[in-house]
């Protein structure tokens, strides 16, 4: 049973500093253990510009040693704007020190089925005896329809168990041949945090957390067998909330 965490802030720009420093301080506990390494998983949207930002904020920021993945991705040249990993190039990755081959991209030239086989041999050399990768920390968003990667309300692969990297060639949301992350692999992480913030997501969140008719939604389905659970929300993605929330005071190590 993991254990989860609602923490609410006042504000997207109050939460985007706890966000980073969360990044930080789970970076450095990896890096200092056995492991000697940071493995993290990251998701495109509102997240690229407000991780950016706030990482490259951090005076200290050392990511020399660590490995980044992305927890769903765009079946889409690199330079295309729907690119999860062309963004963060360009916001981030380009402005801070990670070697090029600790960076785990998609190949776009392949078709879709392909695509998702060769990122899950790349995850599984990076992983090396792991059955299902394991990552420090998988950063996760969630749209208004409850969906989280690209794992979708009432799709298939939300029942996939074999396979730790899926293709999606009929996404709801377009673009629609995509490459995610599964459950299993999800599931597997260390602490996996969502990051959700406006009024509009409000409806679902409530849903979400608290439970309603019908199955469960994606995002409802992410609980990490042996990790933490954390749910960074501003207030207005909050307001519809009946459970207890925690409010982290300024500065407070998540």
């Amino acid at each position: 049973m993991c254990s989860r965490k609602v923490l609410v802030f006042p504000s997207a720009e109050e939460l985007g500093p706890a966000l980073a420093r969360l990044v930080s301080s789970r970076a450095k506990q990896a890096c200092s253990s056995q492991r000697r390494r940071f493995a993290l998983g990251l998701s495109g949207g509102s997240l690229v510009s407000m991780l950016s930002r706030e990482l490259l904020a951090l005076p200290d920021l050392d990511s020399s040693a660590w490995i980044v993945g992305f927890c769903d991705e765009r079946l889409v040249p690199f330079h295309n704007e729907e690119s999860t990993y062309g963004l963060y190039k360009n916001q981030l990755l380009s402005k801070i020190n990670i070697s090029e081959d600790a960076v785990l991209t998609i190949d776009p030239s392949l078709p879709v089925e392909e695509c998702a086989e060769d990122y899950a041999r790349k995850l599984s050399e990076t992983f090396p005896g792991e059955e299902v990768p394991t990552f420090d920390l998988l950063l996760l968003g969630m749209g208004p329809d409850g969906h989280t990667c690209s794992l979708f309300p009432d799709h298939p692969l939300l029942e996939e168990t074999k396979k730790t990297v899926a293709p999606i060639r009929d996404s709801p949301k377009p673009p629609p041949e995509r490459i995610t992350m599964t459950l299993p692999v999800v599931n597997a992480a260390r602490c996996v945090a969502f990051v959700s913030t406006g009024a509009s997501k409000a409806s679902v969140l409530k849903h979400v957390l608290e439970g309603g008719e019908g199955p469960p939604l994606p995002a409802a389905r992410v609980s990490p067998h042996q990790g933490e659970l954390l749910w960074l929300l501003d207030e207005p993605a909050a307001a519809s909330l009946s459970l207890q929330v925690g409010r982290p005071a300024p500065h407070a190590e998540l």
